[in-house]
């Protein structure tokens, strides 16, 4: 009878739950199959209105300030009435303060939304009809009881109301500058009973390089419980399904529970690579648990995960620069392109592993190469990490604190350290993952009220008694937690974070990653001064639009609403000072355009032309391995969590923005840069005030004599010889004005190579300058940089006269033309065209969009999901 399998039942269908604790007297109303969290449920029943729609998200505030209670009914395992079986509910997520009832008995209360738990049911069941309950309390009404209960803690919070501070649930829940205020509760991952005499927990992995990258010396380990003899290892590489490597430990402790851990030789290895520099090998690591009594060949659990081999690092150390900070993977030196990820939901039980794996694979399409996992949401689902190592995208993970100076009661340490060692221990083997980060702009909350930090005490007791105690957890115990469980990843005390001298309001660009925000927020600098507003790393920046009108037509569900400016529209962005800060950027670039669907054009193109100033710039200060300036870029940020106006560059309906496009351009393997030196007609730079002020600038300057650069980006590990040809072509007639010979470049490896600085065309000439400057007859002109190798194009940028909005775009000749199987649109136009737009909707894909199109060059852009006669289209001033 020894050899009795673990067995794990979903607790899944059956639920119902009503509004109260379990002795209210409220009726209870079906449920969603868990999991499920209460908003859905409400609206499940008509309880409710959809709170996305329209101003809905006010009508359901109340939702946060009462009590629920669910409840479900199951039958006790087959194997629960068999001696030494031991049968536990495993809860792997509740949402927040729950407490769980077994047959009106209290099992298990649980207060950290980050936290697995299972409660210990032997000898408590009924063979049919046990009533399983959980009622969650409040975690608002909760949170501000603990505030006013810890005087001794000052809590500081920005973004919405301070009860977040001390409640471990994911933070954006209580409304961001992106997102609304939609604290809900519930099980929000799945439930299970289980029965066994022995288990083991998921298999983990650490390992050393023993023999460059060719071997390793691994480190299996699983905690396991009950009556168990033995526990087996195998390494089974994915590629060939082939058994690579084994260990058997055998158990003699009689306290039931442990460590089992066997070190492993692993020869040949074929290494993970992110996307683009190698391929995405994987292994699995299997983990067998055997019974006490007799030998059996079949186990009592078998449990497999998926892992692979690589080395990271990050690369702190000090240069011509100040000290460097990028990320070199399998010794290979990456520059890392990517995006911030918010939860994709504001209700995280609707998404779905389709979903998780279509958003990486749509980040991974987009030429991106790192993803960071922000801190004030939740660590991620696997879906996520599953697909990020399998699609070879670069994760940052950040710890979930956010904005806040979070307190230290023992409480609350004990919750954090628990929260910490199970995370990082289900999230170890993700190759993907190369650093922690134990935070998101808590050390601004440190600057801004001047709470205590020197960088020279390093006595860990004494951060507890200051008042910022939470550095206890981002310099000791978070590192502490890493180095125990994953060696082989990085971690950094905070983003941004630069050793106590870089934070968000005082940006160091000589040390660690920098959150640029003196674009949109701070002084609202033009965008075009971002090339010289980076740092080492830039992990946030970014520029606010609107979703596609398709996504917002879904959501603004009164015609008479849908216009910018608009309640409802208004409403829907929460950023400081939104519709002031995005009409102000609008504005000062193009033609505004207050229609509805021209608004939204204009937004979406500004933000991909800001975009790129950014990315292109910093990806040129990548340089060379000697010269590493700037190792990598983050939008903020990739997606939203609903239907709304911002940073994003993916809407709510996962139908990208012209900057999703520009990052793809800029982020391919090899590119060229062509980029104006930026002349501000916006502002005065000696103005204190920063008043706007167009009177100083000569047009004649900025459209007539133009100073530009031209480099080349290359990240593949190969030196190329490359065509490089620059057009001068008129704004006004598509007429090439000015040439210049070709020029054959020998570019770098891994870096970037300089093709012209500081080069000026001066067409001036055509003008006499004393004669009176007439507009009329000003002849504006773009640069059109086009890189070839071997005869073929593969690569073009363009640089216009800013800003737009004083260039006339009559007349333009575009001709959209379809191919006969209608999945290809080619797009030309006789004139330089700014911004042109097919008008994407969910479910359609394409392979560009928001791109420039020049006379001479037919855009080619392959559709998917519809006839791409089907879509509309429009460019700037069309």
């Amino acid at each position: 009878m020894d050899a009795i399998p673990f067995t794990s039942t979903p607790l899944t269908t059956r639920w119902t739950f009503k509004q109260g604790n379990r002795h209210s007297p409220n009726d209870y109303l079906p449920a969603n199959d868990v999991p499920t969290e209460v908003h859905r449920d409400l609206v499940k029943n008509g309880q409710i209105a959809n709170p996305f729609d329209d101003l809905n998200e006010l009508s359901v505030r109340w939702v946060a300030e009462a009590t629920w209670t669910y409840r479900t009914t199951f039958a006790a395992p087959a194997d629960y009435s068999i001696s030494n079986v031991v049968t536990k509910l495993h809860f792997e997520g509740l949402d927040t303060f729950a407490s769980v009832y077994v047959n009106g008995l209290l099992v298990l209360k649980s207060d950290n939304m980050f936290i697995e738990r299972r409660a210990d049911v032997s000898g408590s069941l009924k063979s049919e009809g046990n009533v399983l309950e959980i009622t969650f309390e409040s975690a608002r009404k909760i949170g501000l009881g603990l505030v006013e209960q810890h005087k001794e803690h000052s809590f500081i919070v920005h973004q919405t109301e301070v009860s977040r501070g001390p409640v471990r649930k994911a933070q954006y829940h209580w409304g961001w500058d992106w997102g609304p205020i939609l604290t809900t509760c519930g099980p929000w991952k799945p439930i299970t009973i289980e029965t066994w005499k022995g288990r083991v927990s998921t298999p983990g992995v650490q390992y050393e390089f023993v023999s460059d990258l060719d071997s390793a010396k691994l480190r299996a380990s699983v905690e396991w419980e009950g009556a168990i003899a033995a526990v087996s290892f195998e390494i089974i590489s994915v590629k060939n399904n082939s058994l690579v490597a084994g260990a058997v430990v055998q158990i003699n402790d009689e306290t039931l529970q442990g460590t089992a851990e066997a070190t492993i030789t692993v020869d040949d290895i074929d290494l993970w690579w992110p996307r683009g520099y190698g391929d995405q090998a994987m292994y699995i690591i299997r983990a067998e648990a055997h019974g006490r009594a007799e030998p059996s060949h079949n186990p009592l659990q078998s449990i497999s995960r998926k892992f692979g081999f690589r080395k990271a690092e990050l690369i702190q150390k000090p240069d011509g620069h100040g000290t460097s900070f990028y990320f070199r993977i399998n010794n290979i030196d990456i520059f890392c392109g990517g995006s911030c990820w918010i939860p994709a939901d504001s209700f995280l039980t609707r998404l779905t592993p389709e979903k998780y794996r279509a958003w990486v694979i749509l980040a991974a399409s987009g030429n991106q190469t790192m993803l960071r996992v922000w801190g004030g949401g939740i660590y991620e689902a696997d879906a996520l990490y599953d697909a990020a190592d399998e699609f070879g995208v670069l994760i940052w993970q950040d710890f979930m604190f956010a904005c806040a100076n979070y307190p230290a009661y023992p409480e609350y340490m004990d919750s954090v350290e628990e929260e910490a060692r199970q995370n990082v221990w289900k999230l170890r083997n993700h190759p993907s993952i190369v650093v922690w980060a134990g935070n998101n702009e808590d050390y601004q909350i440190v600057e801004r009220y001047g709470l205590d930090y020197d960088p020279e005490d390093g006595n860990p007791e004494a951060w507890l008694k200051s008042n910022f105690p939470a550095r206890y957890f981002y310099e000791y115990l978070l590192p502490k937690v890493i180095n125990e469980y994953c060696t082989n990843v990085p971690y950094h005390p905070s983003s941004p974070f630069g050793n106590g001298k870089s934070t968000v309001l005082k940006v160091d660009p000589t040390i660690g990653d920098v959150h640029q925000w003196n674009v949109w927020h701070g002084t609202m600098e033009p965008y075009q001064r971002l090339p010289d507003m980076g740092g080492r790393f830039v992990s946030e920046f970014g520029m606010e639009a609107y979703p596609h009108v398709s996504t917002l037509e879904k959501y603004i569900t009164r015609e008479e609403d849908r216009y910018p400016g608009s309640m409802a529209m208004d409403f829907r962005n929460k950023a400081i000072g939104h519709e002031r800060r995005l009409i102000s950027y609008v504005a000062e670039n193009f033609r505004i355009r207050y229609d509805l669907e021209g608004f939204t054009h204009l937004t979406q193109i500004m933000q991909a032309d800001a975009i790129s100033w950014a990315y292109k710039s910093w990806r040129r200060q990548w340089g060379s391995g000697r010269d590493r300036k700037c190792g990598g870029v983050l939008v903020w940020q990739l997606n939203d969590c609903w239907p709304t106006m911002s940073w994003s560059i993916v809407d709510y309906g996962m139908v990208p923005k012209p900057a999703y496009y520009a990052i793809k351009r800029v982020m391919k393997s090899i590119i060229v840069s062509v980029q104006r030196k930026y002349k501000s007609w916006t502002m005065r730079p000696a103005d204190v005030l920063w008043q706007r002020d167009t009177g100083h600038v000569d047009m004649r300057q900025i459209w007539r004599a133009v100073e530009f650069d031209v480099w080349i980006a290359n990240s593949t590990r190969k030196e190329v010889k490359v065509e490089v040809r620059l057009k001068y072509i008129s704004v006004c007639t598509g007429v090439e004005v000015e040439t210049k010979a070709q020029q054959s470049v020998l570019i770098a490896p891994n870096g970037t190579t300089e093709v012209l600085n500081n080069h000026v065309v001066d067409l001036t000439r055509l003008q006499r300058l004393n004669d009176p400057f007439d507009t009329a007859r000003a002849d504006p002109f773009v640069v059109h940089a086009s890189l070839y190798v071997d005869g073929q194009c593969v690569a073009s940028d363009v640089s216009w006269p800013e800003p737009i909005k004083y260039l006339s775009f009559t007349d333009r000749g575009v001709v959209v033309r379809y191919s006969e199987d209608g999945m290809t649109a080619s797009v030309s136009a006789a004139k330089p065209v700014k911004g042109f737009v097919f008008s994407e909707r969910e479910g359609v894909s394409m392979s560009d969009n928001g791109f420039d199109v020049l006379p001479g060059d037919s855009k080619d852009v392959q559709v998917m999901g519809c006839t791409a006669s089907d879509l509309k289209w429009r460019y700037v001033e069309m």
